[in-house]
């Protein structure tokens, strides 16, 4: 029998070794042995790819030969399939190229065949493999639909169009929520709960964009070019959301902005971040993935029993839906404006009192910077505003200095960084700031071609 079983299949792979047998002979020729190695490399791997694509043709033969006739095949609505008939072929493209299946079809009038050999080999409905499709899923996640598909050409010798690859990289994402509903962390009752949002703009196609976007795209004044004051509008804003574990650890003001760059102290550790959930969405608006992300901070905290932290970069209208959202949960959340984004604003002023590159600019933001750490960034605003009228800055020239007194005094209820550092909350929005970008940046914005909305995955 094992003698019968070695024939049978010798002859069955007898093109695979034709095949074989012309590639080596050919290696072995005058032809070859003048070629550089890249040459060679470049004949090997399409005359490669052409080998393995006639061993994974004579295997699916040889399966077919193999398939045993069933006694009898019922459907799942319990309908017999009462006539068996061999040789029923499909196509299907895999990396190799493409090939076809031979199996037997169970038939009964008025309804569809129906294959067992399809479910045993876990055929795809589609006509592209499994492999084509992880490898569509692989690369579009590197950069544009079209960048994907001239990749998996170079690689498999396989050509796919753009849309193609979108429609099997969204195949292979169908299962996405429910793998990471499976893999959710697990509750850490001792770690504060950190929620955290933001958001990227875009560059859409002009259908894509949001029906006010769209409104002041269509009025601006000249067509060639921006008048002043006038922005593109050709962005959509991806509404991001994080949420995760961590665990505090308390800091001092001298921790985060010593006094002076020689009075930095011994680094210690910083709080740790775990089980971090992340996601993205250019057709949800803020207030569906701010809703998203306390779903997700419920489902780790169901009691609220734990400290909840919001950290945002101090847009009022994520502020405004994360209350809300707390509200309508009964839940109380701790909103943390990131201390980053005030130093921006720092920065900015003083440059209404200081030369760009002027050494005593940086001394005089480290000041207000620790005060504003310190708990005193009421105090802070009203020095800067002082300090622009006692210069006697005309109103442009106190412009930003203006700006961020006003902000200082409009975020002060969110900026209680005592209160974190003792706690050992963050204060900073790092996680969000790489959600932006790897998120958003890295792929959404990756597309060489403006997308659609429906276009991101």
């Amino acid at each position: 029998m094992q003698a019968y079983a070695s024939e049978e299949a010798g002859t069955a792979f007898a093109a695979s070794y034709t095949r074989f047998d012309g590639l080596v002979a050919w290696l072995a020729g005058d032809r070859a042995a003048e070629m550089t190695h890249a040459e060679l490399e470049d004949r090997l791997h399409t005359d490669g790819l052409a080998l393995l694509r006639q061993l994974l043709q004579d295997s699916l033969d040889l399966r077919a030969v193999r398939e045993e006739r069933l006694a009898e095949v019922v459907d799942a609505d319990g309908y017999r399939r009462g006539r068996a008939e061999g040789g029923h072929e499909r196509g299907l493209a895999t990396r190799f190229g493409p090939v076809n299946v031979a199996r037997i079809a169970y038939r009964a009038r008025g309804r569809a065949n129906l294959h067992p050999a399809d479910a045993a080999l876990n055929l795809p409905v589609e006509k592209h493999s499994h492999g084509l499709r992880k490898l569509a899923a692989v690369e579009a996640a590197r950069g544009s639909f079209a960048d994907a598909s001239a990749a998996i050409g170079r690689a498999t010798g396989v050509r796919l169009g753009r849309r193609q690859v979108e429609e099997l990289a969204a195949r292979a994402a169908i299962d996405v929520d429910g793998f990471y509903t499976a893999h959710a962390p697990a509750p850490a009752p001792d770690d504060v709960l950190v929620l955290s949002f933001d958001a990227k703009g875009v560059v859409m196609r002009p259908d894509g964009l949001r029906a006010a976007t769209a409104k002041a795209a269509a009025s601006q004044k000249l067509v060639t070019r921006l008048s002043k004051g006038e922005k593109r509008n050709r962005k959509r804003m991806a509404e991001v959301a994080a949420v995760y574990d961590l665990t505090p650890v308390a800091r001092t003001v001298a921790d985060i902005l010593p006094d002076a760059d020689d009075e930095r102290p011994a680094p210690h550790p910083a709080p740790a971040a775990a089980g971090k959930w992340l996601t993205a969405s250019v057709t949800d608006d803020a207030a569906a993935v701010i809703a998203a992300g306390f779903a997700e901070a419920c489902r780790r905290d169901p009691d609220h029993e734990r400290t909840w932290v919001a950290l945002v970069d101090g847009n009022t209208h994520q502020i405004d839906r994360i209350r809300a959202e707390a509200h309508a949960r009964n839940v109380v959340v701790a909103v943390v404006v990131d201390f980053i984004h005030v130093l921006e604003y720092v920065w900015k002023a003083a440059w209404c009192f200081h030369p760009e590159g002027d050494p005593r600019a940086e001394r005089w933001v480290r000041t207000q910077a620790r005060q504003i750490l310190a708990g005193r960034a009421g105090i802070v605003a009203a020095a800067i505003r002082r300090k622009a009228t006692y210069h006697g800055l005309d109103p442009g020239g106190r412009r930003n200095a203006d700006t961020a007194a006003a902000y200082l005094l409009a975020k002060k209820p969110y900026l209680d960084y005592p209160t974190a550092l003792h706690k050992g909350w963050p204060i900073a929005t790092g996680v969000i700031e790489g959600a932006c970008r790897h998120l958003v940046k890295d792929r959404m914005r990756s597309h060489p071609q403006t997308p659609r909305p429906d276009q991101q995955r």
